[in-house]
């Protein structure tokens, strides 16, 4: 118990950013929008540029960010046959697309930040790519239910800086260029930076949150069940054929595939589900009450997978 409650006092910080979000919207009338800005444009370009040019780039780092893809991929589409059986308008859609991918940049990296060694650390923001380009691409046609065009979605893909911020990182990886040492500590201020940002993004987006029509059990069950229990048994079953049959990875690499399979459900799903009219308050209040969970449930699945 006393390692548990050691692991939730490392977390309730990064949730206290949520609420330090929540009330500059409400009372300091913050804009969320030009906070969203410095995430989009400033601090996640130059955190996975760093990544990417820090990274060392061996199959088993080359892996990662490929099987998360494959994976979010395949759950995506596998979801969406079951819940077209149970739904009968874009509700499936939207399931689908949001249950096969989690908060791996706003949660998922500080969690990262706390539990992975500094080095890992870099490899887990490189696999961070994984999620922005699913939600980018089969994400966004998933959700569109194929309105959305594959011309479009590869629009939408080459218009995210962080791809070009990866491309010029992995450039530079591959030449040998390092990053000068005068740089090294900036690079920690601004991971702490996007950490603290990202956290309070998540609080400056609940202002809006509305329960009226959206609080549907059946929805809020599914997504939760498939993000806190599906994913973590996959990639546990992963793990366990990894360690005891091909040998591919290390026990770093285990913890951060856990750990980016416990995160939360991804607040950019919102995003998405705004710009397509697709049930965004539905999403919306999933996101909040997972979010909300995941403030136990992270600390008692690292304690269990730790122990």
């Amino acid at each position: 118990m006393s390692v548990f409650l050691t692991l939730l006092g490392k977390i309730i910080p990064l949730y206290f950013s949520i609420l330090l979000g929540l009330f500059s919207t409400v009372f300091l009338k913050c804009d969320k929008e030009s906070i969203a800005k410095i995430l989009l444009f400033i601090l996640a370009p130059i955190i996975v540029f760093n990544a990417t040019l820090n990274v060392k780039l061996e199959a088993s780092v080359i892996f990662l960010p490929i099987f998360f893809f494959l994976l979010s991929t395949i759950i995506a589409f596998i979801s969406l046959s079951f819940f077209k059986k149970i739904y009968q308008d874009n509700t499936s859609n939207l399931l689908a697309f949001s249950t096969a991918t989690g908060n791996t940049g706003n949660i998922g990296i500080p969690l990262a930040i706390l539990f992975l060694e500094p080095s890992i650390v870099d490899v887990f923001i490189f696999t961070v790519l994984a999620s922005l380009l699913y939600q980018n691409s089969v994400g966004y046609y998933i959700t569109a239910k194929g309105n959305f065009t594959a011309k479009q979605s590869f629009i939408k893909v080459i218009k995210l800086p962080v791809l070009y911020a990866f491309l010029l990182g992995l450039i530079l990886n591959i030449f040998g260029f390092k990053m000068p040492e005068i740089f090294l500590d900036y690079s920690d201020y601004l991971k702490g930076a996007y950490a603290i940002l990202g956290m309070m993004f998540l609080g400056m987006g609940m202002e809006k949150i509305k329960t009226n029509g959206a609080f549907d059990k059946r929805f809020i069950f599914y997504s939760l069940f498939i993000k806190f229990v599906i994913w973590p048994v996959l990639i546990l079953i992963f793990i366990y054929i990894d360690k005891n049959y091909l040998n591919f990875l290390n026990k770093d690499f285990y913890l951060l595939m856990f750990i980016f399979s416990i995160v939360p459900l991804a607040g950019n799903t919102v995003t998405v589900a705004t710009l397509l009219d697709v049930k965004p308050e539905k999403i919306s209040l999933a996101v909040f009450i997972s979010t909300l969970v995941s403030l136990f449930y992270i600390p008692m699945m690292i304690y269990l997978y730790t122990t």
